[in-house]
């Protein structure tokens, strides 16, 4: 068994660690103060090919395995974990176009992306359907040789940035099959956009998308009709490992920012690091840390090699957000009153890393994925 990563990999994360140090950490707590991704964070991360990260080279990618993916997501956000979503969108939406798409849309497609000139997002959430993403009412009437769309997404992050956007829409009758998805451009008459007031991750912004006769021909049609759900549930297994890491870098960054002030910060005539009541909570979170991280490795590990990852995916999806939160609260505390200040990106990271708590599927959703598997369907909840 083998738990190291080859040089060809070290090499990548120490590169894009210090890309993600120099261009990104600079403008994360600055971009949540005024809500909106500073230019040079997505222009970088193009250049560097972070968008490409699952395209094959023949469409200009990187063609990179999925572990890679999580390890770019994961050094990303120890600096800024909001421009990691980025990473995120594009290896989901790039995963997605590569299996269900023809070559002719692909050759059309893929490029683009990997070169950081469009950048695509994805929308399934509805206001009455979150996580119950198989009965979508987001309407797809046929006109012509084509389709009309009528209704609303929400929650949908980044979409008043993209370029184009993956839309999954009802095109037959109830339940699963019925869904078909369709890559839209995000400019189309019909389609408006309106940014949502939130708590935490305001420089990624979740939008509602309201859709009032959108116009979709049948060369935006993904895959068959009725293809959309199968689609968007193989991505989202694989994606839930990734979001595990972001948690997990966000909340390194914070614990290595405590041990560096338990080392630094002198109270009594000595480190605070000295004290018990100091150093266990953060020796127990490290722990946590570097259980969880292992489980997300495993998860990208066995998507690469072919194998089943549900249920390691959807155990990180609920666990991760929960050590990271728990992680970066006990580094706020280790802080004393230093940290209750926006100075100081404890806070920020706390309300950001939160998110994922509810993000891409709430942790009873990914619990109930495990519980079936365990237990199987017929035993389960």
């Amino acid at each position: 068994m083998d738990f190291s990563l080859t040089d060809e990999q070290e090499q990548f994360v120490a590169a894009v660690g210090q890309l993600a140090t120099k261009h990104l950490a600079p403008h994360y707590q600055e971009d949540d103060r005024i809500g909106r991704m500073h230019g040079e964070v997505r222009k970088v991360m193009a250049e560097a090919g972070l968008f490409g990260l699952r395209i094959p080279d023949e469409f200009g990618g990187q063609g990179a395995d999925a572990l890679t993916v999580g390890l770019a997501a994961e050094e990303v956000s120890r600096a800024n974990i909001n421009a990691a979503y980025m990473i995120l969108s594009t290896a989901l939406v790039s995963d997605i176009l590569m299996n269900n798409c023809t070559r002719q849309q692909q050759e059309a497609w893929l490029p683009s992306i990997a070169d950081g000139s469009v950048y695509p997002g994805l929308a399934l959430t509805e206001p009455d359907h979150g996580s119950d993403a198989a009965h979508l009412t987001l309407e797809a009437r046929r006109e012509g040789d084509g389709w009309k769309l009528y209704g609303e997404k929400t929650s949908i992050t980044f979409a008043d940035e993209a370029d184009r956007i993956v839309v999954f829409a009802r095109t037959g009758g109830e339940g699963a099959r019925g869904i078909s998805a369709f890559y839209i451009d995000a400019n189309c008459e019909g389609l408006s956009i309106a940014r949502l007031s939130d708590v935490a991750n305001r420089a990624v912004g979740r939008c509602s998308l309201y859709f009032d006769g959108v116009i979709v021909t049948p060369d935006e049609l993904i895959g068959g009709e009725g293809q959309g759900f199968v689609s968007v549930m193989q991505g989202f297994e694989y994606s839930r490992a990734v979001i595990g890491l972001m948690a997990v870098g966000a909340a390194q960054a914070a614990l290595t920012d405590a041990l560096a002030y338990a080392r630094e910060r002198t109270t009594f005539g000595a480190p605070i690091g000295t004290r018990q009541g100091v150093a266990f909570p953060l020796v127990e979170q490290a722990t946590y840390l570097a259980g969880v991280r292992h489980l997300c490795y495993e998860a990208l590990w066995r998507k690469d090699q072919g194998l089943d990852h549900a249920v390691q995916a959807n155990m990180v999806k609920w666990w991760a957000p929960v050590v990271g939160v728990d992680t970066i609260h006990q580094s706020l505390l280790t802080f004393g009153h230093a940290a209750w200040s926006e100075d100081n990106p404890q806070m920020q990271r706390l309300r950001d890393t939160m998110g994922f708590e509810i993000a891409d599927g709430t942790a009873q959703i990914a619990k109930l994925v495990v519980a079936r598997e365990l237990l199987g369907r017929r035993y389960a909840p």
